[in-house]
């Protein structure tokens, strides 16, 4: 095939893409669409919403195979192990082996994408292409190639390993860098949310230890896999098949080991951290919740009251508006499997960051012990609600959001639910559920920049 011909496909496809990005706005429904589940004779869970109006294709495949796997002197595994995966995979039969170049191209080709990412809790792929049969039939093999057969080749790994090591370097001038790592071992203690990926743990990770993770981690027993598109449920099913087909499926597939809960903080710590900036970089927190907890709604809107709402936050309020003391200061929950942290950050003065931690603690105590006012939360649902449509304009965002469902094993009519669930909270179970949650006279507080 020539050259030409090659990029006038990819570029049709997606000339595609744009001329069906003009139908988005009819995804804003989708919350009524339902979700379909089956489980493959393989084991993978597949969970599935047809959607007609864009001739586009979604999938997201989630493994247990994010950084909280890592072993604690090689922190940061996960995270290279899917940053390999686009640089190459092995030869097969008649099929030759492809570097990171060749699949560059091949996927420019089709005019599709795909990547792999690991964040804490799992190790994900994307994979968006156009619904004809014949660019998704290619599209669908190629994905299962990187999936099932990545290369990992050595050299690579060694200029990626430099790269990133250079860049770790790098951050580590910078204050914000500085807080956030100190803030992480201070809340997570030796659980691995608290990991830090650093030149000594990378200089650990060898080629081999990614293939032997990899292949730990990663069969089909232990996918999960959305899809949203214009496909049938049938269509569905193949295309799943087809993303695994290249993976060894697992002889015994048990569960992975479980990993420890995060564990409660026991008392209060400041730690001031000397830094040259001329903005000292402030964080307050605790261990907070894991998403499946039943108080996920009430927590959502209290905290979209206490910091995480914006100008309108009381925070923001108190201490911006009122005081002058940072320009802008929030608060927010990170739930995953484990309990991830309830964090509030701000920048400050050097010479004003004691009297902003203060301000912000008494914010967070008064908070704790009275909740919202009903306005407070009124106004809360009204914005959250109001802008749940555009968490689902698009099939990008509708696939994370199944991604979301299937992962933390919530309902399948979540979607459906929302705000039904958002309506129904009153000011009282918001108290209730900070109160269970936040111990404000245990929390750390991590300082960078100011004097120690």
């Amino acid at each position: 095939m020539s050259t030409r011909l090659q990029m006038g496909r990819g570029a049709a496809a997606r000339s595609l893409f744009a001329t069906a990005a003009l139908a988005l706005s009819s995804l804003a429904a989708h919350a009524a669409l339902p979700i379909q589940h089956w489980t493959q004779p393989s084991g993978a869970k597949i969970y599935f919403v047809a959607v007609d109006a864009l001739p586009i294709v979604d999938v997201q495949i989630d493994f247990d195979a994010g950084s909280r796997r890592d072993p604690a002197a090689q922190a940061g595994l996960a995270d290279v192990t899917a940053d390999m995966l686009d640089k190459g995979v092995a030869a097969k039969g008649a099929e030759p082996a492809m570097d990171e170049n060749a699949l560059g191209e091949a996927w420019a080709d089709l005019g599709a994408s795909f990547g792999a990412g690991a964040g804490s809790d799992r190790m994900s792929f994307t994979l968006r292409t156009l619904s004809r049969p014949d660019l998704l039939d290619k599209a669908v093999a190629l994905a299962a190639r990187q999936i099932g057969e990545p290369s990992f080749p050595a050299d690579i790994w060694r200029r990626e390993r430099e790269r990133i090591v250079a860049a770790i370097r790098e951050a580590n001038t910078k204050p914000g860098t500085v807080v956030s790592r100190a803030y992480g071992k201070a809340v997570y203690g030796a659980h691995p949310y608290g990991y830090d990926a650093n030149e000594e743990t990378l200089g650990r990770v060898e080629v081999a230890d990614m293939r032997g993770f990899y292949t730990r981690h990663v069969a089909p027993c232990r996918a999960k896999l959305s899809i949203v598109g214009a496909l049938d449920r049938a269509q569905a099913d193949r295309v799943a098949s087809a993303l695994l087909s290249r993976l060894p499926a697992a002889a015994d597939c048990q569960p992975l080991p479980p990993v420890p809960e995060v564990e409660a903080l026991k008392a209060a710590k400041v730690d001031r951290i000397a830094f040259n900036s001329a903005q000292a970089h402030v964080l307050i927190g605790q261990p907070g919740y894991p998403r499946r907890d039943p108080e996920h709604f009430a927590l959502t809107l209290g905290n979209y009251v206490l910091g995480g709402g914006g100008f309108v936050s009381r925070l923001t309020e108190e201490v911006r508006e009122k005081r002058g003391l940072a320009y802008s200061v929030y608060s927010g929950f990170s739930p995953g499997l484990s309990a991830g942290a309830f964090s509030i950050g701000f920048q400050t003065r050097p010479d004003q960051a004691d009297e902003a931690v203060k301000v912000a603690r008494g914010v967070l105590e008064k908070f704790v012990a009275d909740g919202p006012t009903a306005s407070e939360l009124q106004a809360a649902k009204d914005n959250l609600i109001g802008g749940f449509p555009l968490l689902l304009d698009s099939n990008r965002k509708l696939v994370g959001n199944v991604a979301n469902i299937a992962w933390n094993d919530l309902p399948l009519d979540y979607l459906d639910t929302w705000t039904a669930r958002m309506n129904a909270i009153t000011v009282a179970d918001v108290k209730t559920a900070f109160q269970h949650k936040l111990q404000p006279e245990r929390m750390v507080t991590v300082i960078v920049g100011a004097k120690p």
